[in-house]
């Protein structure tokens, strides 16, 4: 599984990262909220663990932007408030578990792999349309307007990310680390590259362009 854990506090993020390392899990670490909505809504995880006090953003507050964003990703919260309202408040923002502090490494297995036994109610999506764009998940093959648009295999990921978040700017950090893994470097070139490659086969042969640039902040893909 590839794992994100948001947590604050370095000790119990070293434990939990070497701890679910061990098992064969993919662990990231971020250490405030606001980086933890970003991972999670840029890089695709199987598990998000996320606590519930961290500074810049509160666990509920991305937990529950996560899921406004149709971000379905298994969530255990963890956190240090443990009464009854507390859990039930964790529970009603779109949380799938709930850990309290202190806590056994044991149980958090256990609690994993209760999250990986559930049966998964989602429908394999096999393509996405935005306009007079369509992917074929399966095939890899796009179009416009019915015109086949041969893509590279950076420039598909790309184009599949913007088409799976249409009309919500997308920064270059954001799509740095959720295209190619990369941390934001702004002496780097090679988004702006795959960005002018991709509008060259979307938009420029067609009438109306889907790719926009927000100067200074990121791009939007509006096909409506």
């Amino acid at each position: 599984m590839r794992v994100l854990i948001c947590e604050d506090d370095a000790e119990t993020a070293r434990y939990l990262s070497c701890g679910l390392t061990s098992e064969g899990h993919t662990v990231d670490l971020v250490s405030n909220g606001r980086d933890g909505l970003i991972q999670a809504s840029s890089a695709k995880y199987d598990l998000l663990i996320l606590d519930r006090m961290m500074p810049e953003l509160d666990g509920l507050s991305v937990l529950r932007a996560l899921r406004i964003a149709k971000v379905d990703v298994p969530v255990i919260l963890l956190t240090a408030m443990a009464s009854i309202d507390d859990r039930v408040e964790g529970l009603r923002a779109g949380a799938d578990d709930y850990l309290v502090k202190p806590f056994a490494f044991v149980e958090l297995l256990a609690r994993i792999e209760a999250i990986k036994r559930r049966p998964s109610l989602a429908v394999e999506q096999t393509e996405l349309v935005q306009g007079e764009l369509r992917i074929d998940l399966l095939t890899r093959e796009v179009t416009r307007s019915g015109h086949k648009i041969s893509l590279q295999p950076r420039e598909f990921v790309l184009l599949r990310h913007f088409m799976e978040r249409p009309g919500r700017v997308q920064t270059k950090t954001i799509l740095l680390e959720a295209v190619w893994g990369l941390h934001f470097d702004p002496n780097t070139s090679v988004l702006e590259t795959h960005v002018s490659r991709l509008r060259s086969k979307i938009d420029k042969p067609f009438d109306r362009p889907y790719l926009t640039t927000l100067h200074g902040v990121g791009y939007v893909f509006a096909p409506t």
